[in-house]
């Protein structure tokens, strides 16, 4: 959001959740390959990458000089306050959209090896599988597909399908009855999820004050951080109390609410091209 013009954001963003994919398509076949040595491995493997990962921050990933030495504005609370406080104002409706649209994919990701288990029986040996195909598709839509789709329908029309989709999805995975029906169901949700999240992200980016950007970021952060805390008790105790298909219709029905507030955003004007 700092480096790349509004126009490109949404493909940038695209690519950096990409990277996300990547991770949601290799990290469970890692971890169902190390299962293999015993209940303790994929742990400590994560574990691992983690540390690994703290490496590379430090040395790779240091503060921007201008951010580094810029004073906040306001107190980060007062921000997310205000989310609160103006829900129908344009970046408090984008956090609740993707807040919300974070409800539901986590309360379906939350369950998903349950009910894999417990319809298909899939155990955690093989469940790395279907992590792949899912990582798989979203890596081909954040990075190959995201960047034409919005350039045709900008970031709201991106954000709109998203929703439409991924609601799609959620309501109809219940009606699979094999795992060749299963596999036309599960590109809806990646698919979805890679048009939701990186538009309304670019969106919010561009409807907020350039200084203090980081800020509505982190507090975007913090709700969805919120719904990824909820959805798993909501979904598991709707998964044991009234079956294994009502976690994807309560998080369906939570998506399409998401639906309702994202047709409401109006579309920024696309800026003409220069004539030359």
């Amino acid at each position: 959001a700092d480096t790349i013009e509004p126009a490109d954001r949404a493909k940038a963003l695209g690519w950096l959740s990409a990277a996300t994919s990547l991770g949601v398509m290799l990290g469970p076949v890692i971890g169902s390959f190390a299962a293999h040595w015993g209940q303790e491995a994929p742990g400590l493997v994560a574990a691992g990458l983690n540390l690994l990962n703290v490496g590379f921050a430090w040395r790779w990933l240091p503060e921007p000089p201008r951010h580094a030495a810029q004073p906040l504005r306001r107190p980060a609370w007062h921000a997310a306050w205000e989310v609160v406080r103006h829900p129908r104002s344009r970046v408090p409706r984008l956090i609740w959209i993707y807040a919300a649209g974070m409800l539901g994919f986590s309360a379906m990701t939350s369950i998903l090896s349950l009910y894999l288990g417990a319809e298909f029986g899939i155990t955690e040996k093989t469940i790395g599988y279907v992590f792949l195909y899912v990582g798989a598709l979203s890596l081909v839509m954040r990075s190959l597909v995201l960047g034409p789709v919005v350039r045709k329908v900008g970031e709201t029309g991106a954000m709109r399908a998203g929703t439409v989709l991924l609601m799609t999805g959620l309501l109809i995975y219940p009606l699979a009855d094999n795992l060749w029906t299963l596999a036309l169901v599960i590109p809806f949700v990646p698919i979805g999820t890679a048009l939701l999240f990186p538009a309304t992200t670019s969106l919010m980016s561009q409807a907020s004050d350039r200084s203090e950007l980081g800020t509505t970021m982190g507090v975007a952060q913090t709700f969805a951080g919120m719904s990824r805390v909820i959805a798993p008790l909501m979904a598991t105790s709707a998964f044991q109390r009234f079956g294994h298909g009502s976690p994807f219709l309560v998080a369906g029905a939570i998506v399409a609410v998401v639906g309702i507030l994202a047709f409401q955003i109006t579309p920024v004007p696309r800026p003409e091209p220069e004539q030359a």
